[in-house]
Order: C-alpha cells, then structure tokens, then sequence
C-alpha cells in the first residue's frame, strides 16, 4: 500500500488490485459510519481509493500506510437485475475474440454475478467487475462518437452500461432499458461501488 498526500487536506491510497480497493473503500465506510473517521468524501477507483477533506492527513496517512486490508465482505442485499438483450453491433466481434458462439457469450455473461468496483467516466456509469480474465476484450481501435443510452459494453476487465448517450470506445454486446441516471431519484445513481448485479436477458434475447 503507498499512501500519498493531495493538497492540505486528502490522500491517494493506492494499492496492488481492484479486490483490494474495495476492500479498503468498505473498511473506510465502516470507520466513518463509526465515526473514528472524519472524512468528507471517500472515493474509489480501479486500484486506489481518495479520502479528501482529512482533518488529520498526516496521521491518517501513518496509519494507513501500516494497515492490514480484510477481503471485502459480501454485502447482505441481493444484486440488483438489469434485463438486458442481447442485440449490440460488436457482439459477434466479441464471440470471435473468445472463441465461442454469439448465444454463448450471452449465457456467460448473463451467467456471471457483477460487483460494481467504482464509478466514474458520466454520472451513473459503473465499472462492473466479475468475468474471468480470459473474457477480458480490447476497446475499439476507433471509438465512436455516439453511444446510445442503455448500451451494455465490455472493455479490459469490465462491464459497463452507458447511462446517457456519449461517445465510447467499448465493445457493445447488448442494450437495457434501465434508468442508471435519475436527479429525481434517491439516490440518482442505481449502481455505486460494491453492488452486485446479475444482467437477465429478455424473452428473445
């Protein structure tokens, strides 16, 4: 772990994994929840995790470089289900990429349970982790310049849905109707980090 100090008041933890910086971002919730922190944002990434506004940085920074991480617990609330079909124009591009046929990359993937590891990139997107790394796919060579909302997309390691339509460079494999993005909902965002999802394909998908 290397802890690195941002401005007056944040540090940069980073660690070795995207496991491990989950399991820091929820130990770092409990002990705000606790209050044993003093914290006022908490944000994770792929392998580092944020605390700004520190009212002791230099302290916390001592204290965290010398910590030991606990795996992530399981959360007690069930995954949340996006239907999704299986319908994206890099689907069969996808299928090549892992040797397998169109039907089966739907069955794989809707057959994995997703934790969200972080968000970030628009307001509601989430980096879902859970595919074994032999199904990992490179992003696009061009990307495009126009996403559509609802767009289920692969990249490196992770999935993603596109909450609103923006250019990409993912590879689309499909398309849901959920809302990932809504100011009049509590919270706006459906997915934030540590949440699990499964994708359910719709009837003829």
């Amino acid at each position: 772990m290397r802890v690195l100090q941002v401005g007056e008041d944040a540090l940069l933890v980073e660690v070795s994994s995207g496991a491990q910086a989950q399991a820091l971002h929820e130990g770092l919730l409990r002990l705000r929840a606790e209050g044993s922190l003093a914290v006022r944002e908490i944000v994770p990434a792929a392998r580092t995790v944020l605390l700004d506004g520190l009212a002791d940085p230099a302290r916390w920074a001592s204290e965290l470089a010398s910590s030991h991480l606990p795996p992530a617990r399981p959360r007690a609330r069930g995954p949340i289900e996006l239907p999704v079909r299986y319908d994206g124009p890099d689907l069969a591009g996808v299928a090549a990429h892992w040797q397998v046929s169109e039907r089966e990359v739907a069955r794989i993937h809707a057959g994995t349970e997703f934790t969200v590891a972080f968000c970030g990139f628009a307001p509601g997107f989430g980096y879902l982790t859970g595919l074994p790394a032999r199904y990992g796919v490179p992003r696009r060579a061009t990307p495009r310049t126009a996403v559509p909302a609802g767009a289920v997309a692969l990249a490196g390691p992770y999935t993603g849905v596109y909450p609103r339509s923006s250019p990409g460079g993912w590879q689309l494999i499909g398309t849901t109707e959920a809302v990932l993005w809504d100011h009049a909902r509590e919270p706006a965002a459906l997915l934030s980090p540590g949440t699990r999802v499964r994708f359910v394909p719709r009837e003829g998908a």
